[in-house]
Order: C-alpha cells, then sequence, then structure tokens
C-alpha cells in the first residue's frame, strides 16, 4: 500500500465514529471522493453517498460501514466517574484497563477504565466476568461537579484511536471494523471511475450497522441499486482456538474472503470469482450459511430484491482494540470490486 492510501486508512483509523456519531468521519470521506467522484452527498441520516456515472443503469451500491462499537456515558456520580452503557457488541474483558476518550461538545478528554487492583479483589470476584454496568470510565475530575462541566450523559467514548504497522504487511487498530469497508468501498470507485464504467456506481459510508444496519437501509431505499456488494470485516482462523471445521480457511493475507450462500447472489459470486482469476487477484471463497450479520443482510431484501455479494477482510480479534488485517488485502478486495463493476452494463442479467 502505497503511502497516500495508507494515510487515507490511517485518517479513517484515528477519527472517531460511535454508531450515532459518525459525523467526522463522514468529512474525511467526504474529502476523499470530491476528488474523483462525480457525485457526493450526505444524508439526513448520515450516509455519505458517493457517485460516478449516476445516470447510467444498472445501478451498483457499494456498502462499507463506518461506525464502531463504543460506550455511552449513562450517569456522573459526585466523585466525578463516568458509568456507560454500551454502543454495540463489547467483549467487557476487553475494556478493563483500556485507554478511553470521551468525545464531548468541548472536545476530546481523556480517560480510563479499570477496576480496583488485583491484590483488593477477592477470590470470588476474580473468577466473575464484570458486566459493562459494573466499569466506570476515570477521567481524573476531582469531583461531580468539575465532571459534569466538561461531560454530559449521552456524550460518547471510545478506545484511544490510533493504527500500528505490525511485521508482513499486518495493522492493528481499533475500528478495523469497519473502517477498512469504507477504505475499500471509496478505492473501488475512485479505479472503477478511472476505466469509465458503464453501470451506475455508487460507494455508499453507511452508518450504524453496528447497532442495528440502519445506515444501508436508508441508503439503499434511497438509491435503488439492482446489484450490490457489502464489504466488512470477517473472521480470521489463522489464531489459536478457533476451530477450522466450524469457520472454515480464512487466513490474513491470502485475500479478501468472498462468501456464497443465501445472503448472495449466485450470479454475482461467480462473476467475481471469474473476475478473480482473470485478473489475478487472490480471494479466498467461503460458504455463510445464513443471512450475514452486516449490511448486506438488508441490502440484499431492500426493494424488491438486489442482487447481493459479499466481500469481507479477514480480521483476528473483531470487536477488540487490537483488530489486526493485511494491507495486501484491501487493496486486493477494491481491485476486485472495481473490475467487478467494471464488467456489468446493461446487458448484464443476475437472475440467478
Amino acid at each position: 500500500m502505497d503511502d497516500a492510501s495508507f494515510a487515507f486508512l490511517e485518517e479513517l483509523l484515528t477519527t472517531p465514529s460511535p454508531s450515532g456519531f459518525e459525523r467526522e468521519i463522514q468529512d474525511v470521506v467526504r474529502k476523499f471522493a470530491g476528488e474523483f467522484a462525480d457525485v457526493v452527498e450526505t444524508d439526513w441520516h448520515g450516509n455519505v453517498v458517493a457517485g460516478v456515472n449516476t445516470e447510467a443503469t444498472p445501478r451498483i451500491m457499494l456498502a462499507g460501514h463506518c461506525d464502531q462499537i463504543a460506550l455511552m456515558v449513562k450517569h456522573i456520580d459526585d466523585n466525578g466517574y463516568l458509568w456507560v452503557g454500551q454502543i454495540g457488541g463489547w467483549d467487557v474483558q476487553m475494556l478493563i484497563g483500556q485507554d478511553m476518550v470521551v468525545w464531548t461538545k468541548n472536545g476530546p478528554i481523556n480517560g480510563v477504565i479499570a477496576r480496583k487492583a488485583i491484590h483488593l479483589l477477592t477470590p470470588e470476584e476474580r473468577k466473575k466476568v464484570p458486566e459493562v454496568k459494573d466499569l466506570w470510565i476515570d477521567i481524573g475530575a476531582k469531583d461531580g461537579n468539575e465532571a459534569r462541566e466538561l461531560v454530559q450523559p449521552g456524550d460518547p467514548a471510545t478506545l484511544k484511536l490510533g493504527v500500528r504497522r505490525l511485521l508482513n504487511g499486518l495493522a492493528c487498530a481499533p475500528g478495523m471494523d469497519n473502517r477498512v469497508g469504507v477504505w475499500v468501498v471509496m478505492n473501488a470507485l475512485k479505479q472503477a471511475a478511472a476505466e469509465n464504467p458503464k453501470a451506475a456506481v455508487f460507494a455508499v459510508s453507511t452508518v450504524q450497522e453496528e447497532v442495528g444496519l440502519r445506515g444501508v437501509k436508508t441508503s439503499a431505499f434511497s438509491l435503488d441499486p439492482q446489484i450490490g456488494i457489502a464489504v466488512d470485516v470477517t473472521h480470521a482462523t489463522d489464531c489459536p482456538t478457533i476451530d477450522v471445521k466450524e469457520h472454515g480457511i480464512i487466513n490474513i493475507g491470502n485475500g479478501p474472503a468472498v462468501f456464497r450462500g443465501p445472503n448472495v447472489n449466485p450470479v454475482v459470486f461467480e462473476r467475481l470469482s471469474s473476475i478473480s482469476e482473470e485478473h489475478e487477484i487472490p480471494i479466498q471463497r467461503n460458504g455463510l450459511q445464513r443471512p450475514a450479520s452486516n449490511d448486506g443482510n438488508a441490502m440484499q431484501v431492500n426493494r424488491g430484491g438486489v442482487a447481493t455479494g459479499l466481500v469481507t477482510i479477514p480480521n483476528r480479534y473483531m470487536h477488540s482494540p487490537v483488530e489486526v488485517i493485511s494491507l495486501d488485502d484491501l487493496e486486493n478486495a477494491a481491485k476486485l470490486i472495481a473490475k467487478f463493476c467494471v464488467s456489468v452494463d446493461e446487458n448484464s442479467d443476475f437472475t440467478p
């Protein structure tokens, strides 16, 4: 991945985007897409839609959700501690001991989540997995009055943001799920635009996926696409304790995972497979026996139905502070989707 491409990814990964609070990251997306897209718009829900050749048919929608799991301040006690609820699905054990940032109207405030030291835990407490309601954020306030001057109930909090490179072209960060999907769909649109696609192609940075696939529902309804590809992360199975007999073999760095199953139009899957072979783009084929837990789920059943594909990025340690992906997988996913979009014209038939 070249420096400019990594800089866009880094900007995505260091901009806060809790579900329901995606405004800042949408500015990043609009700036990037404005350099090549014919149209860049933001709807009242917060979805950013970038399009090229927008009057053509058929209409292709590429969806990557920009929101991340987070916490929300629910109560500020008289000692200045912040008590929180969760936005999206957390493994609470991942939160203990983490650096946090509370995003207030006057700017970010640093904090930490911890619990009493192991020396003070009873044997029973050491065995117990806490719930979110048992955790608090400490921002260093001297009392509740000082904390309430800075923080309001409803303010979101995220893990401390940042990205680090690892060996062999890997990188880790909180929020890879699904900032990488936004990166892929926007770069796929950029590459497709350079090849003058015959179809209309729209890349959408969707909101609120982590709390119910909400942004893709409204954006797909408005765009009314006939063809759609959802880009999200999927579980890499090349690390200890994961049963490949249950989840299949999905290795980081071996290309995006392309799924087939009831959530996928078989003609879309076959075309993605043939394009990968024609252009020597590595992919990993896998099966999903039920509707996906991502934007592809809602996209497929929009209006009269959308011919849907799932292109996913292998991700270790999903919904954690250290999600790990391969930069090569991102580039190959964008190239695959761009070539797919360019291959579609008004005579393309995706009838199963």
